[in-house]
């Protein structure tokens, strides 16, 4: 399998990207595609250990390179030599089997929307998070694409994200709730309460194993394993969980650095606290899956790490290997509203 890697898109290209790479070749069994400047990247791969480069990884060419401050739309349409662009050309005519970029997050939905596609039939690809929950883990969709929704398009992200959870989390049957504010079916604007009619009614038909309405401590603590939110809604519960995952990780941090006392108990608990810490690290967690489109794209976030970007190739290379995006195609008059059948 070969993963198309943007070798010039985040804060650390292309060093870490580069090191990432070369991570994954062994740890996930893939070949690589290397996307960019190539006297970059071979200084990259030098700087990474590697005097020449190593089996299993090739060089594509591109010479621009799309900033994060450039409008994604523009970027798209007219750097077509940047290494983004030429990644998911690559991906488009089937030179490889996912593309894993770390840089900016609307141009690559930009680029993936326009020159990869959508699946036919699907109004909006999503950005899908996994957020570490009690049960294991819940899929958060749509968490920043699409600000602004219709009913119709988080019907859709509701079966994309419970397609999703069936492969990445390995739920059967994953619960989708509806993020309100409140668990009342009457809670919520009117783009709520349309939703959890179409939720509901593909519910009642064995479509869709909808839970309700959520509130945004219930991904957390285990209460569904979807949570289905316009792009606005969806970012600020992530934004928040991370704030407050860093700021208790601060807050134990000084509890523990007290006195001796507090020391030993940390040296004690140290263990379950890494694993805690692991479950919310960006170089465990890698990245995101751009569900809608019809091949995968992950978006890796912009300040990683090489361990960052080797999670991220591994989640590409599963993305792959499951049939999201078929799923999607195979059931999508079941994702359209009845008069548009």
């Amino acid at each position: 399998m070969k993963i198309i890697v943007d070798a010039m898109g985040g804060d650390n290209a292309p060093g870490a990207v580069v090191a990432g790479s070369v991570e994954a070749l062994s740890k996930y069994g893939v070949e690589i595609i290397l996307v960019g400047r190539v006297e970059d990247i071979l200084r990259a791969l030098h700087e990474a250990g590697e005097r020449e480069v190593p089996r299993g990884i090739e060089i594509m060419p591109a010479d621009d390179v799309i900033d994060m401050h450039d409008d994604p739309v523009a970027a798209i349409r007219t750097k077509r030599g940047a290494s983004m662009v030429v990644a998911l050309e690559a991906l488009k005519n089937g030179t490889g089997q996912a593309v894993v970029s770390a840089g900016s997050t609307g141009a690559l939905l930009t680029g993936a929307t326009l020159i990869v596609k959508r699946v036919r039939g699907i109004r909006r690809a999503a950005v899908a998070p996994i957020i570490p929950s009690k049960s294991g883990g819940a899929v958060v969709i749509d968490s920043g694409a699409n600000l602004d929704c219709t009913a119709e398009q988080l019907l859709q992200f509701a079966y994309m994200g419970a397609y999703y959870a069936e492969d990445e989390l390995g739920i059967a049957n994953p619960r989708v709730g509806l993020l309100n504010n409140g668990a009342e079916e009457t809670k919520g604007g009117k783009l709520q309460l349309e939703t959890y009619a179409l939720l509901q009614k593909a519910g009642a038909e064995g479509r869709l194993n909808f839970v309700g309405n959520v509130e945004a401590r219930d991904p957390i603590t285990g209460g569904c394993d979807v949570v289905v939110c316009d792009g606005f809604s969806g970012n600020i519960l992530i934004k928040a969980s991370e704030g407050v995952v860093s700021f208790l990780f601060s807050e134990l941090r000084e509890v523990f650095a007290k006195n001796i006392l507090t020391k030993l108990a940390a040296a004690l608990v140290r263990f379950g606290l890494k694993k805690l810490r692991a479950k919310a690290n960006p170089d465990t967690v890698g990245g995101v899956i751009m569900l809608g489109i019809s091949k995968p794209v992950i978006k890796a976030h912009g300040s990683s790490g090489a361990g960052a970007i080797s999670s991220a190739i591994g989640k590409a290379k599963r993305a792959a290997e499951s049939r999201v995006a078929e799923k999607l195609q195979e059931n999508i008059d079941s994702l359209k509203l009845e008069d548009e059948k």
